[in-house]
């Protein structure tokens, strides 16, 4: 088993990754929106917005999941919260969908758009549902597993109205 420190350390990695990558995707899209008309810029803006939103979401919670491993549970009120959010992507990818089919004028912004779509799926099923993270020659078997991602985890034990503050 690692060491607790070995923990802390992985999961700012992954929150300053996640973090990262929503960074440079909206880098990306404002640096390169100028060369698509306006309704390819709203298309893949659209399709951007729930991948950017559930980065973020992901960074912050293995930022903020290293204040309480080891020593608590999530605090119930950020349990609620990223509770409501595995209900609130779902709505927010299906809106994106629509606009991003509306609005993609052409087929390259309909391609890129439904990649940077598909990728917020994703991203969406590997926090939320399933675990889908593993390293490549560990992918199949791994996912085969269906083991339920961590943040849904520590919601759950986050949500429990019996743990004490003190339990883990």
């Amino acid at each position: 088993m690692r060491s607790l420190d070995d923990r802390r350390a992985t999961y700012l990695r992954l929150g300053t990754g996640e973090l990262a990558a929503s960074a440079a995707f909206a880098v990306a899209y404002l640096l390169l929106r100028d060369r698509f008309t306006g309704d390819e810029q709203l298309a893949l803006g659209a399709a951007l917005t729930p991948l950017l939103l559930i980065l973020v979401q992901a960074g912050f919670y293995w930022l903020l999941a290293r204040h309480w491993m080891g020593v608590r549970v999530m605090p119930p009120a950020l349990a609620g919260a990223y509770s409501a959010l595995r209900w609130i992507n779902p709505i927010v990818l299906a809106v994106s969908l629509g606009v991003l089919v509306w609005h993609a004028s052409t087929i390259g912004t309909a391609v890129l758009g439904a990649g940077l779509w598909l990728f917020a799926v994703i991203e969406h099923l590997n926090y939320y549902v399933i675990r889908l993270a593993y390293p490549a020659s560990q992918w199949l078997s791994g996912v085969g597993q269906r083991r339920t991602p961590q943040l849904m985890n520590d919601v759950r034990e986050g949500r429990e109205p019996d743990r004490s503050e003190g339990q883990r």
